[in-house]
């Protein structure tokens, strides 16, 4: 089993109101069992949202809206949405969309909207990774499962 970022899947999710359909992630589930979440939404942040951004040990909004609170209560209840249905032994990976403050794996943005990315998990990412869940995202999952799609 496969838990997977709403948005990646097409669910209108995203800060925007929009979604980061792939088309690859939606192949690799065919046949295979997978949950989606959305722990900004998760968190009660709205559709649309303000962009965030991770700052050191907080997270921000664009208008400098202090969202931490939201980012980790979305985080801790998409973890349990999951492991309410699912026993760990039994989730094979997380598939989590790159770069975001909440689901990001291995960089995200660095905190001034500007662009840049940094080394450093989003905070649902972060939370999969210290459950010791391997984690993915929809641009590496085909090189770290190995298979083709």
């Amino acid at each position: 089993m496969y838990i997977v970022s709403a948005c990646l899947t097409g669910e209108n999710v995203k800060y925007s109101g929009g979604n980061n359909y792939s088309s690859d992630v939606c192949r690799f589930l065919e046949g295979r069992e997978y949950v989606t979440v959305c722990p900004e939404v998760m968190g009660g942040l709205p559709v649309p949202r303000e962009p965030s951004e991770r700052l050191g040990d907080r997270v921000v909004n664009i208008l400098g809206e202090d969202v931490t609170g939201q980012f980790l209560e979305g985080a801790k209840a998409a973890e349990q949405y999951v492991l309410r249905r699912y026993a760990s032994e039994d989730i094979e990976g997380a598939i989590l969309k790159e770069n975001s403050p909440s689901c990001g794996y291995g960089t995200i943005h660095d905190g001034t909207f500007t662009g840049p990315l940094t080394e450093r998990d989003g905070v649902f990412g972060e939370r999969m990774r210290a459950l010791g869940i391997k984690v993915y995202n929809e641009n590496n999952i085909i090189e770290l499962i190995g298979e083709k799609i």
